[in-house]
C-alpha cells in the first residue's frame, strides 16, 4: 500500500492489485508471440524447428513442475502425517532424481539433433554479412557472377536455402532474425555460418543481439522475403549501376556528392565514388529505412541524416554536414532519393 493511501473501511476486504497486474502481464506477453520479430511466429524452417524445441521444453518443464508440486501437495496437504522412510526415499529418488533425469535427457536429444541442419551449406546463393559499428555490410554472391553490394537490408527467396557468411571487423556483434532462425555471433577474426530457408513471404525485423557500443540499440535491419522469380529480378536490378540524374536538384546533388568527397567513404556504382568505409549507396532509395533501421527512407529523413548524423545515431563515424546551406542539403537528399 502506497504512502498516503487510506486504509479500507471497517469490514471492507483489502484486495491487492496483483490480479490486475498479472492480467496485464499476460496481455503484454501474448502480444510478443506474433509480429515481424517474434521467435514464436516462425517464417522459416529453422525458426520453426526452434519454436518446436521451445514448446517441447515448455512441456518438459511443465512435467517437472507438476511432479514437484504434486509431491509437495501430497506431503503437506493430502498426507501431512509422518511418512515411512521408504515412502520418503521413493518420492525423493523417483520425483527428484529419476524423473528429472529422464525428462532432461529427452529434451537434450531434439536440441542436439537440429544443430547440423543450421550449419549445413545451403543452396547456390551465398550472402556475406558483416556487422560493423553500427550498420550491416551485405554482399550477394551468385555462382559465376560478381558480388552485389548492399547494406542494412537483406532480401531472400522463399523456399530456397541460403547460406549466410557472418563476420565482423571491429567488435562482437550477434546476427538475429527471430522469425527466421536463431542468433549467431559475429566475432572478429572468425567466420560463422548460418543456413536459412524462408517458408513465407513478408518483411521481418533483424537486430544485433550482442551489446557492441553506444549505438547498439540503433542497429537493426529489414529482411524481405519474396518469391524466387521476384528475387532474381530484384538482384539483377541491384547489380546494375546507378542511373545518373540529368537535371534539377538531383543533378546538383550529384555534383555536390562528388565535390564534398562523399565518394571517399561510399560507393555508387557507375560514378567516381568508390569508397568502402561506409555503406554502398548505389540503390539506397530502394531500401526501406535509413541509418540501419532507425529512420524511414524519405526525403525529410535523408536531409536530417546528412545534416545531423551524430544526433540521430550517437558516435556514428560519418561526419555531419549541417554546415551546408539548406538548398545544398535538399539537393543531396534529392540525389540520394533518386538512386533506385
Amino acid at each position: 500500500m502506497k504512502y498516503g493511501q487510506p486504509f479500507p473501511a471497517a469490514g471492507q476486504a483489502f484486495r491487492p492489485p496483483g490480479r490486475h497486474i498479472f492480467a496485464l502481464w499476460l496481455l503484454v506477453a501474448a502480444g510478443g508471440c506474433s509480429g515481424s520479430q517474434s521467435a514464436l511466429d516462425p517464417a522459416g524452417r529453422e525458426a520453426g524447428d526452434i519454436a518446436f524445441l521451445f514448446w517441447t521444453m515448455v512441456a518438459g518443464g511443465g512435467v517437472l513442475w507438476a511432479a514437484v508440486a504434486g509431491i509437495a501437495v501430497y506431503a503437506t496437504r493430502l498426507r501431512p502425517a509422518e511418512h515411512p522412510e521408504w515412502v520418503g526415499r521413493g518420492l525423493i529418488l523417483g520425483g527428484g532424481v529419476a524423473l528429472p533425469l529422464l525428462v532432461l535427457t529427452g529434451l537434450l536429444v531434439p536440441g542436439l539433433a537440429m544443430l547440423p541442419s543450421l550449419r549445413t551449406p545451403g543452396g547456390p546463393l551465398r550472402i556475406a554479412v558483416s556487422g560493423e559499428q553500427w550498420w550491416w555490410r551485405v554482399a550477394y554472391h551468385r555462382p559465376g557472377g560478381e558480388p552485389v553490394a548492399s547494406a542494412n537490408e537483406i532480401r531472400l527467396p522463399r523456399g530456397e536455402q541460403v547460406e549466410l557468411v557472418l563476420t565482423s571487423p571491429d567488435v562482437i556483434h550477434s546476427f538475429w532474425i527471430p522469425s527466421l532462425a536463431g542468433k549467431v555471433d559475429m566475432i572478429p577474426g572468425r567466420t560463422n555460418r548460418l543456413v536459412l530457408e524462408p517458408t513465407r513471404t513478408g518483411t521481418f525485423r533483424g537486430a544485433c543481439a550482442e551489446f557492441c557500443g553506444t549505438a547498439h540499440a540503433l542497429m537493426a535491419f529489414a529482411v524481405v522475403v519474396v518469391e524466387p522469380a521476384e528475387f532474381d529480378a530484384w538482384l539483377d536490378r541491384e547489380a546494375a549501376p546507378a542511373a545518373a540524374p540529368s537535371e534539377g536538384p538531383a543533378a546538383r546533388g550529384a555534383e555536390l556528392f562528388d565535390q564534398l568527397g562523399c565518394g571517399g567513404c561510399h560507393t555508387i556504382r557507375g560514378t567516381r565514388a568508390q569508397g568502402i568505409i561506409g555503406p554502398d549507396l548505389t540503390h539506397i532509395a530502394s531500401r526501406r529505412s535509413l541509418g540501419a533501421g532507425i529512420l524511414p527512407n524519405d526525403h525529410a529523413s535523408l536531409v536530417r541524416w546528412i545534416a545531423a548524423t551524430s544526433e540521430v545515431k550517437p558516435e556514428v563515424r560519418m561526419p555531419a554536414f549541417g554546415m551546408l546551406p539548406a538548398a545544398e542539403l535538399e539537393a543531396l537528399a534529392s540525389y540520394l532519393g533518386s538512386l533506385r
